[in-house]
C-alpha cells in the first residue's frame, strides 16, 4: 500500500515537471527582421546646354596627291631633295640630262634664222617686182609668184618659231620642280636611271596642310545634315581613334551627290588645318558632326543608368531616403554623362554606386561623396 502511494506521488511529480517543461518550450514570438539600408553613392541630375551630334568613323586623306612623272625621256642626272622632305611649290626635284634637248633647241634656232633670211629675200624680190609691175615690165604671174613666196616664207618663220618654243619647253622639262606644296614620299628612281616621258613615276607628293577626313553617314541621317548645311557651315570635331581626348575642329566641305545603294550610306569630307601634322594620311579617325544645341537638357552620370527587359531605368533617392525605381528615356551620351529625355527632373538625386543592394521603396544610406554632373569635353563646354 505504501509502495503504491509513493509510486503515485512520483507519477504526479513527473507529470507536473513535464507540464512545466512543455510550458517553457513554447516559442516566444520574435520581432520581424528589417533589412538594413543599402549604402549608395549618388549624383545629382542637372540641366546643361548640350550638342546634338552624329558620330562616324572615317580616314584621313591628303588634300592634294600628286604623282610626279617626267614629260621628256632621258637619264636622271641629279636628285635635289631627300625622301620625306617638306617641299614648297617650285622646289627642284630631278634633273634629266638636258644636253640632247639643248642641241635640239640650237637646231631649231638655226632653222628659224634660215627661214627669217629667206623671208627677207622674198620681201626684197617682191618689192622689186611690185615696182616693175607699175611700168608693165613684168608679168602679173611673176608678181603673184613673188607675193606667194613672201607669204610662204612668213608661214615657215612662224613654224620655225613654234619649233623653237617646243624645244625650249622640252629643255625646261628636263628640270623637274615640285608642282605643289607638300611632303615628299620615297623617291622611285635614282641617279642614272633612264625614264620615259609620261610613263615612269618619279615621286608621290601629298599635301597635309590642310588635310581631309572622309567618312560616311546613313541615309536616315542625311536629312538632318542637309538641313544644317542649308543653314550655313556644318561644324565637326575629328580625333584619332586612340586619342579621343584631343579632338580638332573641322568644317564639312563636301557632301556626295548620291547615296551608295550597296551600303545605304553617303560620303562626306571634313577639312582640318593640321598645321602641327597631328593627322597623317590614311589614319583611322572618329568624326562628330554637331547638328544643333539642346537647351536645358537634363543629364545624369551615365553609370546611374541600368538596363532591364522593360528598358533603361535608374533609382531616384527621395527626400525620405527611400529609393524609387524610374523607367527613363535616354538621349545621347556626353563623356561620362547621358541625357535623360524623360523620367528625371533637374535636382533629383540618382544612385550611381550600390545598385545591387537597392530595392524599390527601401531605405538607403547616402554616402556624402556626391558627384557633380557637367560636360566632360571642351567641345561640350562651348555649348553652355
Amino acid at each position: 500500500m505504501i509502495q503504491m502511494k509513493d509510486h503515485l506521488i512520483r507519477s504526479i511529480g513527473t507529470l507536473c515537471l513535464a507540464a512545466v517543461l512543455l510550458a517553457g518550450c513554447e516559442k516566444t514570438p520574435q520581432k520581424s527582421m528589417e533589412r538594413p539600408p543599402a549604402t549608395v553613392v549618388v549624383g545629382t541630375a542637372v540641366t546643361r546646354n548640350v550638342p546634338l551630334y552624329i558620330d562616324a568613323i572615317g580616314r584621313t586623306v591628303a588634300s592634294k596627291v600628286v604623282t610626279v612623272k617626267p614629260q621628256v625621256g632621258g637619264c636622271i642626272t641629279k636628285i635635289h631633295f631627300v625622301d620625306g622632305a617638306e617641299l614648297k611649290e617650285g622646289d627642284p626635284l630631278f634633273t634629266i640630262d638636258p644636253r640632247p634637248y639643248k642641241a635640239k633647241l640650237d637646231a631649231a634656232n638655226a632653222t628659224l634664222a634660215e627661214k627669217k633670211a629667206s623671208l627677207d629675200l622674198a620681201k626684197i624680190q617682191f618689192d622689186r617686182y611690185a615696182g616693175l609691175l607699175e611700168t608693165n615690165s613684168v608679168a602679173q604671174t611673176d608678181y603673184d609668184t613673188k607675193k606667194n613666196n613672201v607669204e610662204t616664207s612668213e608661214a615657215q618663220v612662224l613654224q620655225s618659231q613654234a619649233a623653237v618654243e617646243e624645244a625650249k619647253l622640252n629643255l625646261d622639262y628636263c628640270y623637274i620642280a615640285s608642282p605643289v606644296q607638300g611632303r615628299a614620299g620615297l623617291r622611285l628612281v635614282d641617279n642614272g636611271n633612264v625614264v620615259s616621258a609620261n610613263s615612269s613615276s618619279l615621286l608621290l607628293i601629298e599635301r597635309l596642310h590642310p588635310i581631309y577626313a572622309d567618312f560616311t553617314i546613313t541615309e536616315h541621317q542625311l536629312p538632318a545634315v542637309k538641313e544644317k548645311l542649308r543653314q550655313g557651315v556644318l561644324q565637326a570635331s575629328v580625333s584619332l581613334s586612340e586619342q579621343q581626348d584631343d579632338p580638332r575642329e573641322a568644317e564639312v566641305a563636301f557632301l556626295d551627290n548620291a547615296v551608295q545603294e550597296s551600303t545605304g550610306t553617303i560620303k562626306l569630307r571634313a577639312t582640318l588645318l593640321n598645321e602641327d601634322d597631328h593627322f597623317w594620311p590614311g589614319q583611322l579617325v572618329r568624326v562628330r558632326l554637331f547638328l544643333d544645341t539642346i537647351h536645358d537638357a537634363v543629364i545624369v552620370p551615365a553609370k546611374a543608368t541600368r538596363m532591364s527587359a522593360k528598358g533603361p531605368f535608374l533609382f531616384v533617392v527621395r527626400d525620405d531616403s527611400t529609393a524609387e525605381l524610374r523607367q527613363v528615356s535616354l538621349g545621347q551620351r556626353h563623356g561620362d554623362s547621358v541625357v535623360i529625355n524623360e523620367g528625371v527632373k533637374a535636382g533629383e538625386r540618382v544612385v550611381m554606386v550600390g545598385h545591387l543592394g537597392v530595392a524599390p521603396g527601401a531605405k538607403v544610406r547616402v554616402n556624402e561623396a556626391l558627384v557633380k554632373v557637367g560636360p566632360s569635353t571642351e567641345q561640350e563646354k562651348r555649348y553652355q
